[in-house]
């Protein structure tokens, strides 16, 4: 027991590894723009549905297939901000591209007028969001590295994912509101005319945000020198198929993606029933009532969770990353449950006692997940010998994207299997409605469920992430004292050949 406090105390974050407020700052200005993207999407494509009559499962086909196109953006442009070198750094220059041509193609999306075809809705919007994907994965890819490496202290890591995460989490308070803001009639003269106007407005605010890191975010490793590998076309790729096969070798980081992948695909498959049960089960068809409560529920969630980010951080410098995700994954199970006793047409605001529980699942994934990856990032340093963060970024995110793609396109299928039929309008039968909630209280529970379990196999450690650093920086200093070593023969070498042609 003694032994255990004395590690504890010891592992005191050092000055030069903390990172300023004001990187920390900017660096979450980021990570509300990351998350508004992920946020606002998911809670205007109801749009195509509802606004523009498109089939649910077209639309969650629609929403699945550009996602697919992640499985190789996502990895390559990890690669390539790895692997490139320019006076701005790795990261920066990729960043500043992607905020531009993201926020621009977000607005295009949704420039949608009735009176065309279902096809031309499906092929118009699966066309932009493709692109739109292509661009913003050159923002968030190189941004999500740029986090892993700003400090290598255990702590700190967690401590500035939890405030990116705590400042991206205004993202989720504000977006359960925009079909209500859409459907304002005093503004708009229907929800799809909102949405050409919201998705301008936000465009642009993804766009001034995103380039604000590029700007003024350091690069720890921005001056790494290039890893040594033959040229050519042929042997890049060789090495990116390589280094791609490698970071899936990596036990640790897998079990991370597994389990992000059910907490939040599940939480995401499990929305997209909650607006429909709300809507026809709360409210019997009125819009207007259930999309206020839609955004009440949204903001009080998002509200909780940013209790939940303070508290998973602090809670996570007492008794580790890995425990304190057992015990705040268990509490939104708690959460999802209680989603039976809300969905009360006699007392709708009961759904709201769900909402705190239910935070402390998402509010605590990202923070320590994302803390959780760095630490993999130091531990493949000393098995690789190079600095990764962007591939392993990459990767996680794409895990995280082909879930979204996975649960768009199961929401779609399963809101049929239901019975649910838009032109039956607040009419809908009590089977569907019977089987809309339980996909969307089962669904989650089952998902969290099986995370917490692969979790429980976790197995880097504050003492270990502690020694893995020591290890690394050891190797680190090693190698730059064989380049010192190098460059000085080849200086002496240099100068014995001047020696020679004088004399």
């Amino acid at each position: 027991m003694q032994q255990k406090m004395h590690q504890t105390a010891r592992h005191v974050t050092s000055p030069e590894d903390r990172v300023p407020v004001f990187q920390k700052a900017i660096y979450s200005i980021g990570g509300l723009v990351n998350s508004l993207q992920a946020a606002a999407l998911g809670a205007m494509v109801i749009v195509l549905n509802i606004g523009l009559g498109m089939n649910p499962a077209l639309v969650g086909i629609v929403g699945a297939l550009p996602r697919l196109v992640d499985a190789i953006s996502d990895p390559v442009t990890g690669y390539f901000s790895d692997n490139i070198r320019t006076r701005w750094g790795r990261r920066r220059p990729v960043i500043l591209f992607g905020a531009i041509t993201g926020g621009i193609l977000y607005a295009l999306m949704f420039q949608l007028y009735k009176g065309h075809s279902e096809s031309f809705y499906f092929w118009y919007f699966a066309l932009f969001q493709s692109l739109y994907f292509l661009g913003f994965t050159c923002f968030s890819i190189p941004w999500i590295a740029l986090g892993y490496e700003m400090t290598p202290d255990y702590h700190e890591r967690t401590r500035l994912q939890g405030v990116s995460n705590f400042v991206g989490q205004f993202a989720w308070v504000i977006a359960p509101w925009f079909f209500k803001i859409m459907d304002n009639k005093s503004m708009f003269t229907d929800i799809v005319h909102g949405a050409r106007v919201l998705s301008i407005v936000l465009g642009a605010f993804m766009m001034v945000g995103g380039i604000l890191p590029a700007i003024f975010n350091k690069e720890r490793f921005g001056n790494l020198p290039k890893p040594k590998r033959e040229k050519g076309a042929w042997n890049i790729t060789k090495d990116f198929f390589r280094g791609f096969a490698v970071t899936f070798k990596c036990r640790p980081f897998v079990k991370l993606c597994a389990a992000t992948f059910l907490i939040f695909n599940g939480f995401m498959l499990a929305s997209a029933f909650s607006a429909y049960v709300i809507f026809f089960y709360v409210y019997r068809g009125d819009y207007s009532k259930g999309g206020t409560l839609l955004g009440w529920f949204g903001s009080i969630s998002s509200v909780c969770t940013f209790c939940v980010i303070f508290i998973a951080t602090w809670i996570s410098t007492k008794i580790g990353k890995r425990n304190t995700f057992l015990i705040t994954v268990s509490i939104s199970i708690i959460g999802y449950a209680l989603k039976w006793i809300g969905y009360n047409p006699n007392h709708p605001y009961l759904l709201l006692i769900a909402a705190p529980f239910i935070a402390f699942g998402l509010g605590s994934l990202f923070t320590l997940v994302g803390s959780m990856v760095a630490d993999v990032c130091d531990a493949d340093e000393l098995e690789t010998g190079t600095r990764r963060e962007g591939m392993f970024g990459a990767v996680y995110w794409w895990m995280v994207k082909l879930g979204l793609a996975v649960s768009s396109l199961l929401s779609g299928i399963l809101i049929n299997a239901t019975g649910f039929n838009i032109a039956l309008g607040a009419n809908q039968t009590v089977k569907a409605l019977l089987y809309m909630r339980l996909f969307d209280i089962c669904i989650p529970i089952v998902t969290s469920l099986a995370a917490i379990f692969i979790i429980m196999t976790f197995d880097i450690s504050e003492v270990k992430a502690y020694d893995i650093r020591k290890q690394v920086e050891r190797r680190r200093e090693e190698r730059r004292s064989e380049e010192r070593q190098e460059a000085g023969r080849r200086e002496e070498e240099r100068r014995n050949k001047e020696r020679r042609n004088e004399a």
